[in-house]
């Protein structure tokens, strides 16, 4: 697998404020790379690293030689009183490769095409991020970088622009480094890092970080008292057990299944192995 970008130890201090603290990560070619944190952890600072708006105090950044960037901004950098096409020509004539084909295929892939002739201040949220993402894409990036990109939206645009994030992951092979307060978008990332005051605390696939971090839970009732498994001295109506799997959970179900009054099952999930690594919920 191709990296496209690699930091090692890389750290950033502001005057005696250390923001990063002996950074190391690695962006795979087409992969989704999720980057959790709350607020001041140090996730802005890192990608100005990583893109090159910021240098480190310390440490390197390693970079693939055909490496072309893109950059969705929490807060667009378009004009809102020109039309949609307007803003995105604006933008194409800055690159001295200029592809029309792509120009085109662009706006088609980001389904802005009925909307090209409206000024950018009167589209909706949904819309409006869209238009942000194609004006990323016009000189055909392979890693676009998403700083909080679905914040402020419904959950029908959220899930709209996951699509399109799908898509171009999977048609043109984009490699997507992320950033959001919705943990639940981070859980079919490739890799997930899960950085709290400038240190990366734990690192894996996020299905790697559920099955280390977020215990599931099983609570069961019982039509009458129960001996307590873990101690036949005592009886208990209630019983709760952690960091079942699915196996070992119906084995349970299965023994008391005559006796069960109740039962509850919860699978652990993105937020509680963030929770659990950082001590913190991250804020909505």
């Amino acid at each position: 697998m191709t990296t496209l970008i690699e930091a090692k130890n890389v750290s950033k201090k502001y005057g005696n404020k250390q923001v990063l603290n002996q950074l190391n990560l690695t962006i795979e070619k087409g992969s989704l790379v999720a980057y959790l944190g709350t607020n001041g952890a140090g996730k802005s600072t890192t990608i100005k690293i990583l893109t090159g708006l910021l240098k480190a105090s310390s440490g390197t950044v390693i970079k693939d030689k055909d490496i072309k960037i893109g950059m969705v901004f929490q807060d667009s950098i378009l004009d809102g009183d020109l039309k949609v096409i307007d803003n995105l020509k604006n933008r194409f004539k800055l690159y001295k490769d200029q592809d029309k084909e792509w120009f085109n295929k662009m706006i088609d892939l980001t389904g802005i095409d009925q909307i090209l002739n409206q000024k950018y201040k009167t589209l909706s949220g949904g819309q409006r991020r869209r238009v942000d993402i194609a004006r990323a894409l016009i000189h055909k990036p392979n890693i676009l970088f998403l700083d909080e990109p679905t914040t402020g939206l419904d959950i029908q645009s959220r899930e709209s622009l996951w699509h399109l994030f799908r898509k171009l992951q999977k048609e043109e092979q984009l490699t997507l480094f992320l950033t959001t307060h919705y943990l639940e978008e981070a859980e079919n990332a490739e890799m997930t890092y899960v950085i709290d005051k400038g240190n990366i605390l734990a690192m894996g696939s996020s299905q790697e970080l559920i099955e280390k971090y977020a215990k599931s839970h099983l609570h069961l009732s019982f039509e009458k008292p129960q001996a307590d498994p873990d101690n036949s001295v005592q009886v208990v109506e209630d019983l709760d057990l952690e960091g079942l799997d699915a196996r070992e959970t119906l084995a349970v179900l299965n023994h008391y299944q005559a006796q069960i009054k109740d039962f509850d099952y919860q699978k652990g999930n993105i937020n509680d192995a963030f929770l659990a690594i950082t001590g913190k919920e991250m804020e909505s």
